[in-house]
């Protein structure tokens, strides 16, 4: 009597253990892989360009896309961010007061093209402050996901704490300690999505 409902619970148990480690092997798949959508590639390509040049890989972004939403464009955060790039609404009204031709946060060819550029603005902010090309991308999407002002603090106190070279200190290896985890899986995330190196990275 007892066996049936012992197999049953058994296979249960196999199932809710084994469902979380294909869900992460299906994350982990390389952003090239056909498991990702193509449909917003476009987009991602010509405002990668537009904003950066011809020298960076616009997959970086679709990577970002990912690890935002999963490529979702009716996706809403729980602090109210929207679309494929879980863009603010206050940050998106910044944004369309420098590019007001920009349609609704809604539409993903909006909403990838304001990220893109907030991107650019913040790797800007990088440039002047001297962090060195191959961390740039690092810094930026971390100020994406955490704000500047966060991620600069954590760059003073990784200054603060170490006793390195000023230099080496700009390093994202050497600051990402001193930001939210979350933001450090953040970035581990879309490393993971590219799977290269960071020294293999260009820039715009």
């Amino acid at each position: 009597m007892f066996t049936p409902r012992l197999s049953y619970c058994s296979l249960i148990w196999m199932i809710s253990l084994l469902l979380p480690l294909t869900l992460y092997a299906e994350t982990q798949k390389h952003v090239k892989h056909k498991y990702w959508s193509s449909k917003y590639d476009r987009f991602f390509k010509k405002n990668t360009k537009h904003y950066f040049g011809p020298g960076l890989d616009w997959h970086w972004f679709k990577a970002q896309g990912i690890a935002e939403s999963g490529l979702n464009p009716k996706a809403k955060s729980r602090t109210g961010a929207i679309g494929i790039m879980q863009i603010m609404p206050r940050t998106y009204k910044e944004i369309v007061k420098k590019l007001p031709n920009l349609g609704r946060i809604e539409e993903p060819r909006w909403n990838i093209a304001a990220a893109i550029y907030y991107n650019r603005q913040l790797y800007k902010r990088w440039h002047k402050r001297q962090v060195p090309r191959d961390d740039r991308l690092e810094f930026t999407f971390a100020s994406y996901n955490a704000g500047f002002t966060r991620v600069l603090k954590a760059l003073k106190k990784a200054r603060e704490n170490q006793k390195i070279p000023p230099e080496e200190v700009k390093k994202w290896e050497k600051v990402s300690p001193y930001t939210p985890p979350e933001t450090r899986h953040y970035i581990r995330r879309i490393d993971g999505l590219m799977r290269i190196n960071v020294e293999n990275k260009k820039s715009g």
